[in-house]
């Protein structure tokens, strides 16, 4: 379905892919999702725009510097970048790249937030964000996993104006969700018992399927692997796998909606 017409500040707007591999990338994404590749050209640095029957999904380009990891990164919506820095400095936050305007597109910048996970932020201006969500081959969920909820829930809720409500509050499982006139729009959960040692806090990013575990032996078979799962969830059947490359994210078929 499309992406919804009205974007509540703080909610995820946009993910992309930095690899150091653009043509393997391409092609196992192309094959896993059907994915086609649209590259800007060299004045963006050959970065690019995966769509998913023509609609925008994400984002691809090579990695900005050698020694940077192949990962998936989320952005969430800023009205004004600028202003949101400011807030996330004075709030404990790291500005990992500062405010960065794109000529016709927007302005983005990227901070590591109290608890120690990237994040982006994207200013919109003649690119909006992906254009489709929560179907096959589109994102569907993100997800914050963090080492220190006590330290990010203030932070999502103060800087980027997060409303959350209590999913769960059990010992070993605190989970809350972004929530905006009745749509839940992001997850914030206490992994701090569940990260593998030297895991930092992070983003992570749910793709649609139609079966996850046919997904899952498709990573597989194109040179990716199986993390997690499959295993059922109250919001649908989810595998965590890696790309070929090492790029982390899980895929879902959730549950219907009634």
């Amino acid at each position: 379905m499309p992406a919804r017409a009205t974007m509540p500040p703080g909610a995820p707007i946009w993910n992309d892919l930095g690899t150091s591999d653009v043509p393997r990338s391409v092609a196992f994404y192309g094959e896993l999702f059907g994915w086609e590749f649209r590259d800007f050209g060299e004045e963006f640095g050959h970065y690019g725009v995966l769509t998913h029957r023509g609609a925008a999904v994400a984002g691809l380009g090579p990695l900005m510097a050698e020694g940077q990891p192949v990962v998936w990164s989320v952005y969430l919506y800023a009205p004004d970048v600028a202003d949101t820095l400011a807030r996330a400095r004075a709030a404990g936050a790291e500005v990992m790249v500062d405010a960065m305007a794109i000529p016709g597109q927007g302005v983005m910048a990227m901070v590591g937030d109290p608890s120690g996970a990237a994040v982006g932020l994207w200013e919109p201006a003649g690119m909006a964000g992906f254009e489709v969500a929560d179907e096959p081959g589109t994102p569907v969920w993100h997800e914050l996993l963090t080492r220190d909820i006590d330290a990010a829930l203030p932070f999502y809720e103060g800087v980027m104006g997060w409303t959350t409500r209590v999913e769960s509050d059990a010992p070993g499982f605190r989970y809350l969700v972004q929530e905006s006139g009745g749509q839940e729009l992001a997850g914030l959960m206490d992994a701090s018992t569940v990260l593998p040692e030297g895991i930092p806090s992070y983003w992570g990013v749910y793709f649609g399927v139609e079966d996850a575990d046919a997904a899952a032996e498709r990573v597989v078979a194109l040179g990716g692997s199986v993390l997690q799962g499959p295993l059922d969830s109250a919001h649908g059947r989810v595998a965590v796998v890696a790309d070929p490359l090492g790029a982390t994210f899980s895929v879902i078929t959730p549950v219907a909606r009634t």
